[in-house]
Protein backbone atom coordinates (compact mmCIF):
# COMPACT_ATOMS: atom_id res chain seq x y z
CA UNK A 1 0.00 0.00 0.00
CA UNK A 2 1.09 3.76 -1.22
CA UNK A 3 0.09 6.81 -0.44
CA UNK A 4 1.54 10.03 -2.07
CA UNK A 5 1.13 13.53 -2.61
CA UNK A 6 3.83 15.66 -5.32
CA UNK A 7 3.42 19.34 -4.72
CA UNK A 8 4.93 22.63 -6.39
CA UNK A 9 5.94 25.67 -4.62
CA UNK A 10 6.32 28.96 -6.39
CA UNK A 11 9.24 31.66 -6.53
CA UNK A 12 7.94 33.50 -3.37
CA UNK A 13 7.66 30.12 -1.48
CA UNK A 14 11.31 29.34 -2.00
CA UNK A 15 12.29 32.63 -0.20
CA UNK A 16 10.99 31.17 2.85
CA UNK A 17 13.88 29.16 3.01
CA UNK A 18 12.84 25.63 2.19
CA UNK A 19 9.80 24.41 -0.07
CA UNK A 20 8.16 20.69 0.58
CA UNK A 21 7.70 18.52 -3.14
CA UNK A 22 6.85 14.93 -2.15
CA UNK A 23 5.51 13.69 0.91
CA UNK A 24 3.83 9.85 1.19
CA UNK A 25 3.19 6.57 3.14
CA UNK A 26 3.85 3.02 2.46
CA UNK A 27 3.38 -0.30 3.58
CA UNK A 28 5.63 -3.49 2.66
CA UNK A 29 4.86 -6.80 3.74
CA UNK A 30 6.72 -9.75 3.62
CA UNK A 31 7.54 -10.48 0.24
CA UNK A 32 5.56 -7.54 -1.34
CA UNK A 33 7.65 -6.40 -4.31
CA UNK A 34 9.74 -2.96 -4.17
CA UNK A 35 9.42 -0.32 -5.00
CA UNK A 36 6.55 0.31 -5.31
CA UNK A 37 4.75 1.88 -8.38
CA UNK A 38 2.85 5.35 -8.93
CA UNK A 39 6.29 7.00 -8.50
CA UNK A 40 6.48 10.13 -10.34
CA UNK A 41 9.27 11.32 -12.80
CA UNK A 42 12.46 11.58 -10.82
CA UNK A 43 11.44 9.71 -7.97
CA UNK A 44 10.79 6.10 -9.16
CA UNK A 45 14.25 4.10 -8.57
CA UNK A 46 16.11 0.71 -9.55
CA UNK A 47 17.09 -0.90 -5.77
CA UNK A 48 20.14 -2.81 -7.74
CA UNK A 49 21.11 0.51 -9.70
CA UNK A 50 20.03 3.12 -7.02
CA UNK A 51 19.32 6.60 -8.14
CA UNK A 52 20.29 10.93 -7.59
CA UNK A 53 17.79 12.74 -5.88
CA UNK A 54 17.65 17.38 -6.62
CA UNK A 55 15.87 17.23 -3.38
CA UNK A 56 16.63 16.07 0.20
CA UNK A 57 14.04 13.38 1.74
CA UNK A 58 13.85 12.71 5.07
CA UNK A 59 12.43 8.71 6.31
CA UNK A 60 11.22 7.22 8.88
CA UNK A 61 10.29 3.78 9.70
CA UNK A 62 8.70 3.10 12.70
CA UNK A 63 8.51 -0.83 11.75
CA UNK A 64 9.85 -3.48 9.93
CA UNK A 65 13.67 -3.61 8.82
CA UNK A 66 15.61 -2.84 5.47
CA UNK A 67 19.45 -2.57 3.89
CA UNK A 68 20.55 1.50 2.92
CA UNK A 69 23.82 2.28 1.37
CA UNK A 70 25.20 5.96 -0.44
CA UNK A 71 27.76 7.15 -1.69
CA UNK A 72 29.23 8.29 2.20
CA UNK A 73 27.46 5.17 3.79
CA UNK A 74 28.46 1.25 3.09
CA UNK A 75 25.80 -0.95 3.63
CA UNK A 76 23.89 -0.82 6.75
CA UNK A 77 21.02 -2.70 8.36
CA UNK A 78 17.93 -0.21 8.77
CA UNK A 79 16.03 -1.24 12.01
CA UNK A 80 12.59 -0.12 13.27
CA UNK A 81 12.34 3.52 14.60
CA UNK A 82 15.00 4.76 12.47
CA UNK A 83 14.92 8.02 10.58
CA UNK A 84 17.37 8.35 7.12
CA UNK A 85 18.28 11.53 5.24
CA UNK A 86 18.72 11.59 1.51
CA UNK A 87 20.99 14.11 0.33
CA UNK A 88 20.54 16.31 -3.11
CA UNK A 89 23.07 14.84 -5.80
CA UNK A 90 24.09 12.05 -3.18
CA UNK A 91 23.96 8.33 -5.18
CA UNK A 92 21.65 6.06 -2.66
CA UNK A 93 19.80 3.04 -2.73
CA UNK A 94 17.39 1.43 -0.12
CA UNK A 95 15.02 -1.21 0.57
CA UNK A 96 13.07 -3.33 2.77
CA UNK A 97 14.13 -6.93 4.10
CA UNK A 98 12.06 -8.95 1.88
CA UNK A 99 11.50 -11.70 4.84
CA UNK A 100 10.34 -8.45 7.18
CA UNK A 101 8.85 -5.36 5.20
CA UNK A 102 8.61 -1.71 6.25
CA UNK A 103 6.41 0.87 6.96
CA UNK A 104 7.70 4.02 5.76
CA UNK A 105 6.85 8.04 5.71
CA UNK A 106 9.07 9.81 3.45
CA UNK A 107 8.92 13.64 2.94
CA UNK A 108 11.30 15.39 0.31
CA UNK A 109 12.64 18.83 0.42
CA UNK A 110 15.09 21.80 -0.67
CA UNK A 111 16.03 24.77 0.29
CA UNK A 112 18.51 27.33 2.44
CA UNK A 113 17.53 26.43 5.32
CA UNK A 114 18.72 22.86 4.78
CA UNK A 115 21.97 23.95 2.86
CA UNK A 116 23.04 25.71 5.64
CA UNK A 117 22.83 22.91 8.33
CA UNK A 118 24.12 20.49 5.91
CA UNK A 119 26.90 23.82 5.49
CA UNK A 120 28.03 24.02 8.97
CA UNK A 121 28.02 20.01 9.72
CA UNK A 122 25.11 19.97 11.70
CA UNK A 123 23.93 17.51 8.60
CA UNK A 124 25.96 15.68 6.58
CA UNK A 125 26.19 12.62 4.29
CA UNK A 126 28.46 10.89 6.16
CA UNK A 127 26.27 10.10 8.46
CA UNK A 128 22.53 9.72 6.93
CA UNK A 129 21.17 7.69 9.77
CA UNK A 130 19.69 8.31 12.93
CA UNK A 131 18.42 6.08 15.84
CA UNK A 132 15.70 7.76 17.09
CA UNK A 133 13.11 4.88 18.11
CA UNK A 134 9.47 4.67 18.08
CA UNK A 135 7.71 8.35 18.75
CA UNK A 136 4.23 8.57 17.76
CA UNK A 137 4.99 12.63 17.73
CA UNK A 138 7.14 11.79 14.31
CA UNK A 139 4.12 10.14 12.97
CA UNK A 140 1.60 12.52 13.96
CA UNK A 141 4.20 15.40 12.17
CA UNK A 142 4.18 13.44 9.15
CA UNK A 143 0.45 12.85 9.06
CA UNK A 144 -0.03 16.71 9.80
CA UNK A 145 2.21 17.34 6.59
CA UNK A 146 0.24 14.77 4.40
CA UNK A 147 -3.36 16.48 5.44
CA UNK A 148 -1.60 20.08 4.51
CA UNK A 149 0.00 18.83 1.27
CA UNK A 150 -3.90 17.21 0.48
CA UNK A 151 -5.80 20.43 1.09
CA UNK A 152 -3.36 22.87 -0.57
CA UNK A 153 -4.78 25.67 1.53
CA UNK A 154 -3.22 29.24 0.28
CA UNK A 155 0.24 29.29 2.45
CA UNK A 156 0.45 25.21 3.06
CA UNK A 157 3.70 25.50 1.95
CA UNK A 158 5.00 27.46 5.00
CA UNK A 159 2.97 25.30 7.30
CA UNK A 160 4.55 22.23 5.89
CA UNK A 161 8.05 24.01 5.97
CA UNK A 162 7.63 24.54 9.84
CA UNK A 163 7.18 20.97 10.04
CA UNK A 164 9.76 19.33 8.47
CA UNK A 165 11.73 21.78 10.47
CA UNK A 166 10.33 20.17 13.52
CA UNK A 167 10.75 16.64 11.69
CA UNK A 168 14.46 17.66 11.46
CA UNK A 169 14.90 18.80 15.06
CA UNK A 170 13.35 15.78 16.51
CA UNK A 171 15.24 13.34 14.57
CA UNK A 172 18.40 15.36 15.97
CA UNK A 173 17.57 15.59 19.18
CA UNK A 174 16.16 12.51 20.22
CA UNK A 175 19.33 9.99 18.69
CA UNK A 176 21.57 12.21 20.88
CA UNK A 177 19.65 12.09 24.12
CA UNK A 178 19.60 8.23 23.54
CA UNK A 179 23.02 8.63 23.13
CA UNK A 180 23.36 10.75 26.15
CA UNK A 181 21.15 8.83 28.59
CA UNK A 182 22.85 5.85 28.36
CA UNK A 183 25.32 7.26 30.76
CA UNK A 184 22.87 8.25 33.05
CA UNK A 185 26.10 9.57 35.76
CA UNK A 186 27.08 11.66 33.52
CA UNK A 187 23.21 13.49 32.84
CA UNK A 188 22.68 13.62 36.38
CA UNK A 189 25.74 15.74 36.43
CA UNK A 190 25.53 17.80 34.39
CA UNK A 191 22.13 18.58 35.31
CA UNK A 192 23.67 19.10 38.77
CA UNK A 193 26.44 21.27 37.11
CA UNK A 194 23.78 23.23 35.33
CA UNK A 195 21.80 24.28 38.37
CA UNK A 196 25.17 25.00 39.72
CA UNK A 197 26.01 27.66 37.74
CA UNK A 198 22.17 28.89 37.34
CA UNK A 199 22.32 29.36 41.43
CA UNK A 200 25.96 30.78 41.40
CA UNK A 201 25.23 33.73 39.00
CA UNK A 202 26.00 36.40 41.71
CA UNK A 203 29.22 34.33 43.44
CA UNK A 204 33.07 34.32 41.67
CA UNK A 205 31.95 30.45 41.11
CA UNK A 206 34.31 29.55 38.13
CA UNK A 207 33.90 26.85 36.01
CA UNK A 208 37.08 24.34 37.28
CA UNK A 209 35.06 24.88 40.93
CA UNK A 210 32.07 23.49 39.34
CA UNK A 211 34.30 21.12 37.84
CA UNK A 212 36.05 20.25 40.53
CA UNK A 213 32.93 19.44 42.83
CA UNK A 214 30.98 17.48 40.14
CA UNK A 215 34.29 14.90 40.73
CA UNK A 216 35.39 15.53 36.68
CA UNK A 217 38.48 16.85 35.27
CA UNK A 218 38.18 20.25 33.92
CA UNK A 219 38.75 18.90 30.59
CA UNK A 220 36.36 15.67 30.40
CA UNK A 221 33.49 18.40 31.56
CA UNK A 222 34.08 20.47 29.72
CA UNK A 223 33.52 18.15 26.70
CA UNK A 224 30.79 16.12 28.76
CA UNK A 225 28.83 19.58 29.31
CA UNK A 226 29.13 20.94 25.45
CA UNK A 227 27.70 17.80 24.32
CA UNK A 228 25.25 17.68 26.54
CA UNK A 229 23.87 21.82 26.26
CA UNK A 230 25.58 22.67 22.98
CA UNK A 231 27.44 25.55 24.84
CA UNK A 232 30.94 25.61 26.98
CA UNK A 233 30.28 25.81 30.26
CA UNK A 234 31.94 29.27 30.18
CA UNK A 235 29.94 30.53 27.54
CA UNK A 236 26.63 28.83 29.61
CA UNK A 237 27.16 30.65 32.64
CA UNK A 238 28.13 33.88 30.50
CA UNK A 239 25.31 33.91 29.05
CA UNK A 240 22.95 33.33 32.44
CA UNK A 241 24.65 35.93 33.25
CA UNK A 242 24.04 38.28 30.89
CA UNK A 243 20.24 37.66 31.00
CA UNK A 244 19.92 38.18 34.47
CA UNK A 245 21.75 41.60 34.52
CA UNK A 246 19.38 42.66 31.78
CA UNK A 247 16.69 41.62 34.56
CA UNK A 248 18.56 43.90 36.90
CA UNK A 249 18.77 46.79 34.61
CA UNK A 250 14.73 46.84 33.82
CA UNK A 251 13.97 46.14 37.51
CA UNK A 252 16.18 47.69 39.98
CA UNK A 253 18.08 51.02 40.54
CA UNK A 254 21.70 49.31 40.60
CA UNK A 255 23.91 50.92 37.76
CA UNK A 256 25.52 49.46 35.02
CA UNK A 257 28.79 49.74 37.03
CA UNK A 258 27.13 47.80 39.90
CA UNK A 259 25.41 45.37 37.65
CA UNK A 260 29.12 44.56 36.14
CA UNK A 261 30.95 43.86 39.71
CA UNK A 262 27.81 42.34 41.09
CA UNK A 263 27.75 39.73 38.51
CA UNK A 264 31.62 39.16 38.36
CA UNK A 265 32.66 41.09 34.87
CA UNK A 266 35.88 41.92 34.57
CA UNK A 267 34.97 45.42 34.36
CA UNK A 268 32.13 47.65 33.21
CA UNK A 269 33.62 47.79 30.11
CA UNK A 270 34.07 44.44 29.29
CA UNK A 271 30.29 43.75 30.58
CA UNK A 272 28.64 46.29 28.08
CA UNK A 273 30.89 45.04 25.11
CA UNK A 274 29.27 41.43 25.67
CA UNK A 275 26.16 43.21 26.49
CA UNK A 276 25.71 44.30 23.08
CA UNK A 277 27.04 41.33 21.69
CA UNK A 278 24.56 39.54 22.66
CA UNK A 279 21.05 41.88 22.89
CA UNK A 280 21.68 44.22 20.60
CA UNK A 281 21.90 47.25 22.47
CA UNK A 282 24.17 48.66 25.74
CA UNK A 283 23.14 47.90 28.96
CA UNK A 284 22.47 52.15 29.12
CA UNK A 285 20.07 52.29 26.87
CA UNK A 286 17.80 49.94 29.06
CA UNK A 287 18.38 52.07 31.86
CA UNK A 288 17.20 54.85 29.48
CA UNK A 289 14.08 52.77 28.94
CA UNK A 290 13.01 53.24 31.82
Amino acid sequence: MQTSKYLLAGERDALWGLTVSTIGYEEIGPGDPYPTKGHADGYYFNVEKGRTLNEYQLLYNPEGEGLFRSAHCPETRLKAGDMFLLFPGEWHTYHPLSAVGWKSYWIGFKGKNMDDRVKHGFLSPEKPIYHVGYSSVIEELYRSAYKQALEEAAYSQQVMAGLVNHLIGMMYSLERNILLSKNQQQVDMINRARLRIRQSLESDLTIQQVAEEMGASYSNFRKLFKEFTGLSPATYQQELRLQRAKELLSTTELTVKEIAYRLNFESPDYFSAKFKAKMGCKPSDIKMKE
